[in-house]
């Protein structure tokens, strides 16, 4: 989402190009896939027009669990995966279809007095589990079983985390998992395949073109009044 940015002059009357940058909620360190920004007064905008759903492609691992609930963790757990089979997979998911209890990750950007949790773990501090909060589930679908690997195509709400989807998938069927791969497809109206510009187009006139495409999901002008840093994702740019 790009607006005009705001021009400011200086004490010593040189121009400066003020922007603020928001992006419109954050990505595992180890994930892929969209992650919206705007820019200017497009930060404005951000909440309202990314309030639709997210989807996400996700891969888990039967039988190993991990600190972080991905890839990136030391192994915590590990428990046999051989009885279990495409079937029970399957029921298994309509247990976590709808509107659910969640307990969100240890590792998080999820906040205690100020600091991420992911942050505090780090440092070795102890943590306490957030108590569980209400999260919806609007599909959940299974694409692929190739024991122990499972892939699960998942559209939810706000606040949800599909690590923690996959571990409890895994507790469910009585051993243990972990998520491999995270890839979010969808956030709001933008979409991995019709919006994103990969690294290989980064240039001038297909930025433009991207920009113009993205611009058309708008819903009207934004608007001109001066924008304040409201959101956590927001950061001022100053730029010569």
């Amino acid at each position: 989402l790009f607006a005009e940015a705001g021009v400011q002059t200086s004490g010593n009357k040189r121009n400066h190009h003020v922007l603020k940058i928001g992006h419109g909620g954050t990505l595992d360190s180890a994930a892929t896939g969209v992650l919206v920004v705007g820019i200017g007064k497009g930060t404005k905008m951000l909440r309202t027009m990314l309030a639709g759903s997210k989807k996400y492609t996700a891969v888990g691992l039967l039988g190993k669990g991990t600190d972080t609930l991905d890839a990136t963790g030391k192994v915590t757990e590990e428990k046999p995966y051989d009885q279990i089979t495409k079937g029970d997979l399957e029921k298994v998911l309509q247990k976590f279809t709808g509107d659910i209890m969640q307990v969100p990750p240890l590792y998080s950007a999820l906040k205690k007095d100020g600091e991420r949790l992911s942050t505090l773990m780090k440092r070795g501090e102890a943590v306490e589990a957030k108590p569980a909060r209400p999260v919806r589930v609007y599909s959940l679908s299974l694409q692929q079983f190739q024991p122990p690997l499972f892939t699960l195509d998942v559209e939810c709400g706000g606040g949800f985390y599909v690590r923690s989807l996959v571990s409890d998938i895994g507790k469910e069927l009585s051993t243990c998992a972990t998520m491999q791969e995270l890839t979010r497809t969808k956030h709001g109206p933008f979409t991995l395949e019709e919006h994103a510009l990969y690294e290989d187009k980064w240039t001038i006139d297909e930025i433009a073109r991207s920009l113009e495409h993205c611009t058309s999901l708008l819903p009207g002008e934004p608007s001109h009044k001066k924008l304040k840093t409201e959101h956590p994702g927001e950061t001022a740019v100053s730029c010569e």
